[in-house]
């Protein structure tokens, strides 16, 4: 299975991962790194990726779970959550990065694979689920919480994202443990205690 994630350098919302196992000869286009694809080749591809892989499984970490934990142990806790939702144990695990979450639980081996998403199709195929479901869940909670464009950055640091924090300030979507949104929050308060 390949593994990879979504969402870890946003200052809002949660951080995704997927796993998926793909069936000889699938095409290799398919399972491509997330980040160079077009919105539309990646809801296109996500739908080829669900409709051929052996199993896929997406997992979350909230908002809550990275202020608690950190990033890296929140992305690692939705990696595990991912392979769980398969529901079959792996052989190989292969995961994007240099870093590898625990998972002797739940594979017989793991590695790491530096740019796996643009070198392996399964890590590739795993980053585009990954980046869809978060982006899919970003563009629908944008009606929860209007005025700070989730639906157009996703959560990124945009300009426009933190000029709306700073207008706005923090929405529980935010990561209060991420050092913009520390400081929004700390505007907000000091103009409350006016």
């Amino acid at each position: 299975a390949g593994v990879d994630e979504a969402g870890r350098g946003p200052l809002a919302g949660p951080v995704c991962a997927a796993a998926v196992r793909l069936p000889q000869g699938f095409a290799p286009e398919l399972g491509r790194d997330s980040k160079v694809l077009s919105a539309a080749t990646r809801a296109n591809a996500a739908v080829a990726i669900e409709e051929q892989a052996l199993a896929v499984g997406v997992g979350w970490a909230s908002v809550e779970e990275i202020d608690a934990q950190n990033i890296l142990q929140a992305t690692y806790l939705a990696m595990r959550r991912a392979l769980q939702e398969m529901k079959q144990r792996c052989s190989q695990v292969l995961v994007d990065g240099n870093r590898l979450p625990p998972l002797a639980d739940l594979c017989d081996g793991a590695h790491a694979v530096i740019k796996g998403d643009g070198l392996v199709a399964e890590i590739g195929a795993a980053s585009i689920l990954a980046k869809v479901a978060r982006d899919n869940y970003m563009q629908r909670l944008d009606q929860t919480y209007p005025g700070y464009g989730f639906a157009q950055h996703k959560g990124y640091g945009t300009r426009a994202h933190r000029q709306a924090l700073l207008a706005l300030g923090p929405c529980p979507l935010h990561r209060r443990s991420f050092a913009p949104v520390r400081a929004a929050l700390a505007i907000q308060q000091a103009e409350y205690a006016r």
